[in-house]
């Protein structure tokens, strides 16, 4: 029987991510954990806001998100990250996210969700910034952005590329008490929004990226046919770092799981699907 991957999910206050699938399944992600899927005709949109897509058109292999044009619009037009819906009336909270050495972005998530946003991108560390209503948050975090010179995204691949050979946590949480100094120290906040303190959480154990070996290569897409398996030696964010029969680690972006039909595979079959290299990891350019 097939099973249509959901993607990765975070709870908050969970002991790590679990495999969710479409009508309600789920699989813990535990590190150990023996995986092993086939991938079975071709990937199909996944629709938007729990509407299946009308089309049911098929989209490329290589996307990580499996919409297709009209319902990405569709999902994007009631995105609090597009400031679609402004007078959301929840709580909001800005953060500051620390993926590798000189790797930081500031962001906001609804307080309701708690940590979950932060183990989704795969933020190695983190600390929130302030609390409060969803346009004084957005204010505040162009504030940031402009002001330290931080991006609004970091590509996943350089987020791979420094995941092994971490620094030791107090030095990670050094850096990231650093930033947050600096952050709270800028004028301009906006007036409703309440500066917190900084209070480091650090995710490598909940990641399993403690001795994580370096990856060899990234699954680039799925194909009809292509089986990935493997014992699961991570989890981060949407990541799966797998160790495979042949000894090669290999990291999998659930992401491009989404749309496809999945069928059971034995989790010491050969991997079968395309790869590409991991690419060098690279610190920002510049921050303060």
């Amino acid at each position: 029987m097939a099973w249509r991957c959901a993607g990765v999910a975070w709870p908050d206050g969970g002991p790590g991510a679990v495999l969710r699938w479409e009508g309600g399944r789920e699989s813990p992600l535990g590190a150990g954990r023996e995986i092993g899927f086939r991938a079975v005709g071709e990937r199909h949109c996944v629709g938007a806001r729990g509407n299946a897509c009308p089309l049911r058109a098929q989209v490329s292999a290589r996307a990580t998100q499996a919409r297709c044009p009209e319902c990405a619009r569709l999902d994007r037009a009631h995105s609090v990250a597009a400031d679609a819906v402004p007078d959301d009336p929840r709580p909001y909270r800005v953060y500051l996210a620390w993926f590798g050495p000189g790797m930081v972005k500031v962001g906001i998530t609804a307080e309701e969700r708690g940590a979950a946003r932060l183990r989704e991108q795969a933020a190695v560390a983190f600390s929130w910034l302030g609390r409060g209503p969803l346009m004084a948050a957005r204010r505040t975090e162009e504030l940031l952005r402009a002001a330290l010179g931080v991006p609004d995204r970091i590509p996943y691949g350089r987020k791979r590329a420094v995941r092994t050979g971490l620094a030791p946590a107090v030095e990670r949480a050094g850096e990231v008490e650093e930033l947050h100094a600096r952050a709270v120290a800028l004028g301009g906040w906006a007036g409703s929004l309440e500066r917190l303190p900084c209070e480091v959480v650090d995710h490598a154990a909940v990641f399993g990226l403690d001795g994580l070996p370096a990856a060899t290569g990234v699954v680039r897409e799925l194909v009809d046919g292509s089986v990935v398996a493997g014992r699961l030696l991570a989890a981060a964010g949407p990541d799966l770092h797998l160790r495979t029969a042949a000894g090669r680690v290999v990291v999998v972006d659930t992401r491009l799981l989404t749309g496809w039909s999945l069928v059971g595979a034995d989790p010491g079959a050969e991997l079968s699907v395309p790869l590409t290299a991991v690419p060098a990891g690279s610190e920002q350019a510049g921050l303060f």
